[in-house]
């Protein structure tokens, strides 16, 4: 499976987050390309079977600026039926914790894609063993759920044909 993850970090925990997805994935299997979301062209994703979609909370639970060109070129394209998932880290000691990353997928439910259910939100870095468990089970589910969706789409495929 072909699988992206973008992402934004000012202090390099959200990065880290993204290297542990990234990591994982590649052990699945996987091909996995990493890029930050300020250079993304939100068309190219329609290439991958899932996009990972990063970033950490500013201020008061507000979206970081290095995402809102990619936040705003979401709704511009059609993503229908692309999968995604959405991860960051923030501080509890802000009001809104990790409310970007709520935003980011509000907005990719909006283009059309299908939000894995859950996300993966870290409290500051991820450099303990609960918290790299955490990333690397929330990789392991979502590859889990990408791969179940691509076997019904075959499985219905097969039989109208």
């Amino acid at each position: 499976m072909k699988m992206f993850i973008g992402y934004v970090s000012l202090s390099g925990n959200t990065e880290e987050m993204a290297n542990i997805l990234k990591n994982t994935l590649l052990s699945k299997g996987c091909e996995a390309d990493m890029e930050s979301l300020e250079t993304v062209e939100v068309q190219s994703l329609l290439d991958y079977d899932c996009i990972f979609i990063g970033t950490y909370t500013w201020g008061d639970g507000d979206l970081p600026y290095e995402a809102e060109d990619f936040y705003h070129e979401l709704l511009e394209y059609h993503l229908t039926g692309q999968n995604a998932a959405c991860f960051g880290s923030g501080d509890h000691a802000y009001p809104n914790f990790c409310a970007a990353v709520d935003t980011i997928s509000h907005q990719l439910i909006q283009c059309g894609c299908n939000v894995f259910p859950e996300s993966l939100k870290i409290e500051l870095d991820p450099q303990t063993e609960d918290k790299i468990r955490q990333c690397q089970q929330f990789a392991q589910s979502v590859y889990e759920w990408v791969l179940l969706k691509k076997e019904m789409n075959q499985r219905v495929k097969q039989y109208f044909l």
